[in-house]
């Protein structure tokens, strides 16, 4: 068990397996985007009066600080699975505590009943669901072989935007804020078990486990760019385009509000989701599987990040209800191949097996900053600086140098 936890896997994962966490891995967005696209939200416009804030300002503030926190809690919990000796191997435990943590702090945001239980609520359920993502991402460099991580990323890809569709349907039927919390509580503890039930982790023997100092543990965190060059600039380019991304979805409730002026902007919130969706799941596993046929990563990754880029800015120009059901279909696309291929490029340029979590924590911090970086962009640009318009052009420049430097990656064609 120690051998396999540690070498590089070899044998073709079958398709229950990818099945069961790819589910886990919707159940853990479902805990995220219910909250992100329709509940917080709905939850800062009512809180806002009184606080002084607008309530673009209060959903910048409180989705900030829970992304601050998400930022530190991957990579913590990422860590602590790389070392964990539990009978039931490295990243269940985590996947079972972290599924179930995340449900009970989305109850306590159905229970928020003013700014400060809202923040807290949503930083509790960062900090958990981080825990069990963290564990969940990890499994693929543990038990997929190089050139099938294309796949399996693609399916994770799928999920993660199945999770979106789900909690942003959760949350716009279940009738109310607290009822949409619930119900997404409870897809969050059920869509991962027949994971954990069903599929035995790989147990890390204690002898192989690094002897502890807090020093060491958190020396460990920092990757020098220079000693190694591709997994920074592959971090890099997953930063831009992720903090692209993150400013079109900010404020895509209040766009189609505020701007647009649409009938019912959460019914259009869950049609542009639902187009976009459409979209990603026809290309997400095509792409993965494509890149592990032909051997190559950098291409798909590249010009995926070009199309998104371009979409953005034909937001920014053509700004109409048809205009935004077309880019969300283009960001679709674009989207579905960049997180497949992207996440399979990721897995190539871990530095240590020993680490896989720690460092996977790390690279995931480039979708975490983003959601703390889109806030501090997005709220002076939408207020002062020329409205969506301008943020949408910005958006655009950002994801385009994302792309570009993907040709400094050199380890990976």
């Amino acid at each position: 068990m120690t051998v396999d936890a540690l070498a590089e896997p070899v044998d073709r994962v079958g398709r229950s397996w990818t099945a069961a966490l790819s589910l886990a891995n919707v159940a853990i967005w479902v805990g995220w985007y219910g909250p992100l696209q329709i509940l917080l939200a709905q939850q800062a416009e009512d809180f806002a009066p009184g606080t002084g804030m607008s309530k673009e300002t209060l959903l910048a503030w409180v989705t900030g600080v829970g992304a601050a926190v998400s930022l530190a809690a991957n990579p913590f919990f990422g860590a602590l699975s790389d070392r964990t000796t539990a009978r039931w191997g490295r990243r269940t435990p985590w996947i079972v505590a972290g599924a179930a943590g995340g449900a009970l702090s989305l109850l306590v945001l159905a229970g928020a009943g003013g700014l400060w239980t809202m923040a807290v609520g949503w930083c509790l359920v960062q900090l958990t669901l981080n825990a069990a993502f963290a564990a969940v991402t990890a499994a693929v460099p543990d038990r997929v072989p190089r050139l099938q991580r294309g796949a399996v990323g693609g399916w994770l890809g799928a999920a993660q935007i199945l999770g979106a569709v789900a909690g942003t349907g959760l949350a716009t039927a279940a009738g109310g804020i607290a009822a949409g919390y619930a119900a997404c509580a409870v897809f969050a503890v059920v869509g991962v078990l027949p994971y954990v039930l069903r599929h035995r982790d790989l147990r890390l023997g204690v002898a192989d486990r690094p002897a502890w100092s807090w020093r060491s543990f958190a020396g460990g965190f920092w990757l020098s760019p220079r000693r190694y060059p591709d997994f920074a600039w592959a971090w890099l380019t997953r930063f831009l385009i992720n903090l692209s991304n993150a400013l079109v979805l900010l404020y895509l409730l209040y766009y189609l509000r505020d701007r647009l002026h649409h009938d019912d902007p959460e019914q259009g919130v869950l049609i542009l989701t639902a187009v976009d969706s459409v979209a990603l799941l026809a290309t997400v596993v095509v792409g993965g599987v494509w890149s592990d046929r032909v051997g190559r990563r950098k291409p798909f990754v590249m010009w995926s990040g070009v199309l998104m880029a371009a979409a953005t800015a034909l937001l920014a120009a053509w700004q109409t209800w048809a205009g935004a059901i077309v880019v969300a279909a283009l960001l679709g696309v674009a989207l579905g191949v960049f997180m497949s291929v992207d996440f399979a490029l990721m897995t190539d340029v871990l530095p240590k097996a020993r680490d896989r979590g720690k460092d996977l924590g790390v690279i995931n911090v480039a979708n975490a900053l983003p959601q703390v970086a889109a806030p501090a962009l997005a709220a002076p640009i939408v207020t002062y600086l020329g409205g969506y318009r301008v943020l949408y052009l910005v958006a655009a420049v950002v994801g385009l140098a994302g792309a570009v430097l993907v040709g400094r990656i050199r380890s990976v064609d």
